[in-house]
């Protein structure tokens, strides 16, 4: 610190910086200290509050004239901007940008708060600077753009997020991404970190699951203690997907499937971009493809198969994401590509006999899923069919495939649903209770079935239970209402639900009450 006097306003003003303690802030910003003080290494205190994520201390700083842009640190290279953009502060860039702070300021030659997003593979944050004005195709360091940065880093999100916001694709971008497909990153990275062995280092590593992708993590650990460490995201394949639909680059459907079997997971991005590019395309060629895909033995090639036939023939906002349809419709058009017509009527088939002839629980769920997409009500018997299959995954796809498609006078079909509500399964519960609420029939089995559901442990099942019963006007929903309103968090499915079921209770005097109810110690 500047001084080492106890009572000195700067060092009073660091140590609440450090402990999180507001009111100490502003009790040293009162006693004089300045907002834009600095310790003995230079570092101010915005630098330390965002870079610590104190959102509040931020502000107040901010307030009391602390300069945004201003760089800190022994050199100078440190922005606060830049420091809460490596760890993904999103509520501290946002004070910092709302005072002024500029997104494309450099705290080292071609250093910027985009360039650490982009490393980090943090999407949101790169949403929230290109959202406030920063260049998506700026150079970065060694003149590298940001769209070249997330591919290496392996980001299917954030790639996403630099072509929304209109960055140039370009084949630098693309090799980056196509160089990593098929590599083990975990033997890679362990092979970059092998120069720095030493006596006692271990070398250790972790995956965590980033929605879509996945981050493996090594790093080298000595008496405990971290040494060095590298990361990496494993979506290249989606990224590679993804910039080759947004070049007008037709890839062969064969190599699409291969990046997607290699990944193996119809949850990750490398699966779905592959899924999503394909029904875009949605030609005789792509049809006859999955036709071969799904009557072939291998499970893992039925279920691609399967998911590329339930998007054919749908308006294009039906499918997978992606940046460009590579035959003229535009992403989001809503309109069916000219090659879809006739496709539905060819790909339901297919899929009632994948599910009747699938003994692979994937397999089922994709082609029960698939028969849900196409809406057609031809396939809603063979969906009933699995109602009872003993995998729960199975029987949450049968609900989900239900939701808008179930007639409200199948009456075996609503049976079948009251049966789910019931189901050990909180996700099938969860959808069941929901279809159930949705469907245009009525009568003392379906209010009951909803009824039971108010009980249900799990909120968001409640509140589904809840709103199928005030849409038909049945009181016992009043008090459920009420309790949901009244515990549960206001940014919730829950309460939102219950918010949106209110408007559906005639009783002025109930609705009066409901919209009166103040969530509890909020």
């Amino acid at each position: 610190m500047r001084t080492d006097e106890p009572d000195d306003p700067g060092t009073a003003l660091f140590e609440a910086v450090y402990e999180g303690d507001d009111d100490a802030l502003v009790r040293a910003l009162r006693a004089g200290a300045a907002a834009e003080a600095t310790d003995e290494d230079g570092q101010t205190a915005l630098y330390a509050a965002a870079s610590l994520n104190r959102p509040g201390m931020v502000r107040l700083l901010l307030a009391a004239g602390a300069d945004p842009n201003r760089a800190s640190g022994a050199d100078g290279a440190e922005l606060p901007l830049c420091g809460a953009a490596v760890w993904g502060r999103t509520e501290v860039m946002r004070a910092l940008l709302a005072a002024g702070a500029r997104p494309d300021l450099e705290e080292d030659p071609g250093v910027r708060a985009l360039t650490w997003a982009c490393r980090q593979g943090r999407a949101d944050v790169a949403d929230l600077l290109l959202t406030a004005g920063a260049d998506p195709d700026l150079p970065g360091s060694g003149g590298e753009p940001p769209l070249v940065t997330a591919a290496r880093r392996g980001s299917p999100a954030s790639v996403r997020t630099l072509l929304r916001h209109g960055a140039r694709p370009t084949p630098e971008a693309l090799g980056e991404a196509r160089e990593w497909i098929g590599v083990d990153v975990e033997a890679r990275l362990r092979r970059e970190l092998s120069g720095m062995g030493g006596e006692g280092l271990e070398t250790v590593s972790r995956r965590v699951d980033e929605g879509g992708t996945v981050t493996v993590i090594v790093e080298l650990i000595q008496d405990g203690s971290l040494v060095a460490g590298n990361e990496q995201q494993t979506g290249h394949a989606a990224v590679a997907t993804l910039l080759e639909a947004s070049m007008g680059t037709r890839t062969p459907a064969g190599e699409l499937a291969e990046r997607a079997l290699r990944c193996g997971d119809p949850d990750q991005d490398d699966w779905t971009e592959a899924v999503g590019v394909l029904q875009r395309r949605g030609d005789e060629e792509t049809f006859l493809a999955a036709a071969a895909w799904v009557g072939t033995e291998d499970p893992l090639r039925q279920a691609f198969g399967a998911d590329v036939l339930a998007g054919l023939g749908l308006p294009d906002e039906e499918h997978g994401t992606g940046a460009a349809d590579p035959d003229g419709v535009p992403a989001g058009s809503g309109q069916a590509n000219p090659g879809h017509a006739g496709l539905p009527a060819r790909v339901v088939p297919l899929l009632r006999e994948l599910a009747r002839e699938a003994g692979d629980p994937e397999v089922i769920r994709s082609a029960v899923a698939g028969l849900g997409q196409q809406r057609d009500p031809a396939g809603v018997g063979e969906i009933l069919r699995h109602a009872g299959h003993a995998d729960p995954e199975v029987r949450f796809g049968v609900a989900v495939a239900l939701h808008g498609l179930l007639p409200g006078g199948h009456a075996e079909g609503i049976d079948t649903v009251i049966g789910l509500t019931r189901d050990e399964d909180d996700g099938v519960r969860d959808w069941a209770t929901t279809v159930l609420a949705d469907t245009e029939a009525d009568g003392p089995a379906i209010r009951q079935a909803l009824a039971d559901r108010l009980a249900d442990a799990v909120p968001d099942i409640e509140a589904e239970a809840a709103r199928g019963l005030a849409m038909r006007q049945d009181t016992r929903a009043v008090a459920a209402l009420e309790r949901i309103l009244a515990d549960e968090d206001p940014g919730g499915y829950a309460y939102s639900t219950a918010e949106q079921a209110v408007e559906y209770v005639l009783d002025e005097a109930a609705r009066r009450r409901l919209d009166a109810t103040v969530p509890r110690g909020r």
